[in-house]
């Protein structure tokens, strides 16, 4: 977080945030991301701590590059039927930020039979019927339904996992829980099978040191409902802190075993580091949730035996091993 608070003037909005033929992905999408990891740790940490006080001042800073609001009804304005502005406004909402008009203009917009049969990923849908709740907006939609056409509903092979399908089904947990906050949004028969495929997913990535899906599987684990896999967490953890550097960044990706080059410049590194912060509070507060369930700390759970046996295809690539 100290290294992000650093690097804040890399997320500042310019003139080419409402530019016709902006780069939204340059723009808006790493302040969104900014916004909602501040938003989660500011609510899983102790308020007068360093670290909530950093995620406070980062957020303050955010709502104020979009102007109390007043970008996103002039966004709403120039581009009507886009989704990423409720998206990202939506977690400014969820912490108390708002903007009526926005919210009047986008409503109006949602009611529309455009806006509710809008293709979309299913994944993408489930974001976007979460940002309407959020935002006080009526769901076009079920989220039943929308899971139900995503890659993880299917509960697929394991050895089908890659890299697309591993950023789909992070999403998929982040918005079914809110993002953490409500664990038991994520069905049972979901959660029991990341339970017991998530550490070898886990395990390929660290191995190949893609250490930003590495963050959002860890991230995973730290929502799922029950006991926390510690030893699976020990193992991540100690992998995943020798790709940080001194200040405090993380790259995206490691050299691996095909000795790529190291993006170290900002834009290689704000997504990773982004999601190391929100993966480590998440499981810093499993680790004390089942602490006080538990009473002894130290203990450590076996790796689930049959989730260990397999090898499923490497992530990053289209096929698999």
């Amino acid at each position: 977080m100290s290294w992000l608070s650093a690097h804040r003037d890399a997320f500042v909005l310019g003139e080419d945030a409402l530019a016709e033929h902006g780069s939204v992905n340059s723009t808006w999408k790493p302040l969104g991301e900014l916004t909602q990891v501040c938003v989660s740790i500011r609510r899983h940490t102790e308020p007068g701590g360093p670290l909530h006080e950093t995620a406070c001042d980062l957020l303050a800073f955010a709502w104020q590059q979009v102007r109390n609001g007043d970008l996103f009804a002039e966004l709403q304005r120039l581009e009507p039927f886009a989704t990423y502005p409720l998206e990202i406004y939506a977690a400014f909402a969820s912490a108390g930020l708002r903007h009526p008009g926005y919210e009047r203009a986008t409503a109006t917009v949602a009611s529309t039979r455009s806006w509710q049969v809008t293709e979309q990923q299913p994944n993408r849908r489930l974001g976007v019927l979460n940002s309407e709740r959020r935002s006080g907006i009526p769901q076009h939609g079920e989220v039943s339904q929308a899971l139900r056409h995503t890659w993880l509903s299917g509960l697929p092979e394991p050895w089908t996992f890659e890299r697309d399908a591993g950023y789909t089904l992070t999403h998929v947990i982040f918005h079914l829980s809110d993002w953490g906050l409500a664990p038991q949004g994520v069905p049972p028969r979901i959660a029991d099978y990341l339970r017991q495929w998530l550490p070898p997913w886990l395990d390929t990535c660290l191995e190949h040191e893609r250490w930003d899906l590495s963050c959002e599987l860890l991230a995973v684990a730290g929502i799922l409902p029950g006991p926390p896999d510690r030893a699976m967490l020990r193992e991540s953890w100690t992998k995943l802190a020798r790709a940080q550097d001194t200040a405090g960044a993380v790259p995206e990706e490691g050299a691996g075993r095909e000795g790529r080059p190291v993006a170290r410049d900002f834009s290689g590194c704000y997504h990773s580091t982004l999601m190391t912060a929100y993966a480590a509070v998440l499981t810093a507060r499993h680790l004390d949730e089942s602490t006080g369930s538990t009473g002894n700390p130290g203990a450590a759970r076996e790796p689930h035996a049959s989730g260990h046996a397999a090898r499923p295809g490497r992530a990053g690539r289209g096929r698999t091993r």
